[in-house]
């Protein structure tokens, strides 16, 4: 009998990424694989790209520990996207449910409960964001990343498993993410990149420096959507908004990594052995779960750490060289670390449940 799951998850490429990880081991094994997603979001393009994978769209209201007068309607977008997904989730009867988290998650998570379907959430940042928390509740099992994650959550279903990172991401070849580029051997390369969504702070702080950081290095950089800035061509410097198919090769290129704090992220640096100058997004803007990853990593030796608010050109351009410099020593660390087998842990926790 062949086994059925849904997958949900989306709002960013770190609520998707794990989901990609899995969905092909699964496909191998004959599952019947489906999504669920908002109608406009990131996951809608990142899922779209696998055949075998049906997708789902409803409505989502983001929800927000601060006041915004979109919180008054947004509720009934939530309501409506419960409707939605219970409908969806009566009808194709899933064996079990996983969640990525994300605002369109919770819809999802709570109508699986309603249904008596099977939910494993995945939270891979140290502190749990509020869809996750929400989840939870109505959660069979939660997974974490980072071990010291579970004492956030009430559940005695609980466990750490490790961090998961798409396979294809590790067969990455450099040559062909140079003839990609347009780049050379000449020059080490940096990846620059600041989250699916862009960092328009980075990106900034990129272009007021870029003389200068070509003098020592080719750069790769992922603005973000509608970030790319038109009227820069420069030797040595290529700009994309976003990378999917070429990802893999281009990562395997770059000699080192300039980017956000997201979980998934710096894990696959981290498989990668790519040596990081991680900037975290402040915590004005965030709950502040970015700077408690990049504090993690640099303590066991893995990447150079700068607040976003300590972020002027100076320093910014000193870090990065100094990165390059030790750039063996954080190598070493990253070699030291021993691989698990977090992949096929989850995927054997979920067969548990069908």
């Amino acid at each position: 009998m062949i086994k059925k799951i849904i997958f949900t998850g989306g709002g960013s490429s770190g609520h998707v990424a794990v989901n990609l990880a899995l969905i092909p081991h699964l496909l191998e094994q004959h599952w019947s694989v489906q999504y669920i997603g908002s109608e406009q979001g990131i996951e809608r393009k990142l899922i779209s790209g696998l055949e075998d994978v049906r997708y789902f769209s409803i409505s989502t209201g983001k929800l927000r520990r601060y006041f915004d007068w979109n919180n008054f309607k947004d509720p009934f977008k939530v309501l409506k996207g419960i409707s939605q997904a219970y409908r969806i989730i009566r009808k194709e009867k899933p064996d079990i449910i996983f969640s990525k988290g994300g605002f369109v998650s919770v819809p999802v998570v709570l109508a699986g409960w309603l249904n008596k379907v099977p939910v494993i959430i995945h939270e891979s940042d140290i502190t749990p964001g509020l869809a996750n928390k929400i989840s939870s509740i109505f959660a069979t099992e939660i997974c974490t990343t980072f071990p010291e994650t579970t004492q956030y959550f009430r559940s005695k279903h609980t466990r750490y498993v490790g961090a998961i990172v798409r396979d294809e991401l590790k067969d990455g070849e450099a040559a062909k993410g140079l003839t990609y580029c347009g780049f050379t051997r000449n020059k080490p390369i940096i990846l620059i990149m600041g989250g699916s969504l862009g960092s328009k702070k980075i990106n900034e702080m990129v272009w007021m420096n870029l003389e200068a950081l070509l003098v020592h290095f080719q750069i790769v950089h992922i603005c973000g959507k509608d970030q790319v800035n038109h009227s820069i061509h420069m030797h040595g410097y290529k700009q994309f908004e976003y990378i999917n198919d070429e990802l893999a090769d281009v990562m395997a290129m770059a000699d080192m990594v300039v980017s956000r704090a997201g979980s998934n992220s710096i894990f696959e640096f981290l498989t990668l052995r790519k040596p990081m100058l991680l900037i975290p997004l402040s915590k004005a803007v965030s709950r502040g779960d970015q700077i408690l990853n990049a504090k993690s990593f640099k303590a066991q030796g893995f990447c150079e750490f700068l607040e976003e608010e300590e972020l002027e050109s100076e320093r910014f351009v000193d870090m990065i060289l100094g990165l390059y410099e030790k750039r063996s020593d954080y190598i070493i660390n990253m070699k030291k670390m021993n691989a698990d087998h977090s992949t096929s842990k989850l995927i054997d926790l979920i067969k548990v449940y069908t």
